[in-house]
């Protein structure tokens, strides 16, 4: 996997994310740098280390499953990139939520956020990419990210947030189909 495929997968991941960060800032009367850190450490924090955990359970299981890895990397990334723009074209309005970001609720809305990442390190241990340096890469987009995002939120309020879910769905989809198609010789970038 190149940097620039690393650096979309960082993105498409990061959206989540990045739309409950632009929640917490609509919930802030003033904007607090120090909250968005916090924000943008739990988000951070659990979409690098949920693909680490993928990574070494597809690690157990990839001598077993290497003959169509391909297909389950394009399936996971294709559903979750499906639920993302199904979320994102969804009717269904969230609650403004609150400005707090304590240990519970914000430990909850990182594992909520970072599910996907868990899948996709999956993904990545078939790939057999050097995991370390990609958990690294994701967690610092999705740092970087999640503090634009309470600053977005504070500013311009809840406009962004269902594009933002359809472009990081619309990146996963994409990514899958890549993978497929470059497995099965349709493609050799």
């Amino acid at each position: 996997m190149s940097l620039t495929e690393l650096f979309i997968l960082a993105l498409g991941l990061s959206m989540d994310a990045f739309a409950v960060a632009i929640c917490k800032g609509l919930s802030m009367k003033t904007m607090s740098w120090k909250k968005a850190c916090i924000v943008g450490l739990y988000f951070g924090g659990f979409q690098a280390g949920m693909p680490l955990i993928g990574y070494f359970l597809g690690v157990q299981f990839r001598s077993y499953i290497t003959a169509f890895d391909h297909w389950i990397a394009f399936i996971l990334l294709a559903l979750i990139g499906g639920n993302m723009i199904r979320e994102a074209l969804s009717k269904d309005e969230e609650e403004g939520g609150s400005d707090s970001v304590g240990f519970k609720e914000m430990s909850v809305l990182a594992i909520a956020t970072s599910i996907d990442a868990l899948a996709v390190g999956v993904t990545l241990a078939f790939l057999q990419v050097d995991i370390v340096p990609a958990v690294s890469f994701i967690g610092v987009i999705t740092f970087t990210l999640s503090m634009i995002g309470v600053k977005i939120g504070n500013l311009f309020g809840s406009r962004w947030k269902s594009k933002a879910e359809f472009a990081g769905g619309a990146i996963l989809i994409l990514i899958g189909a890549k993978i497929l198609l470059e497995h099965l010789g349709v493609l050799n970038f």
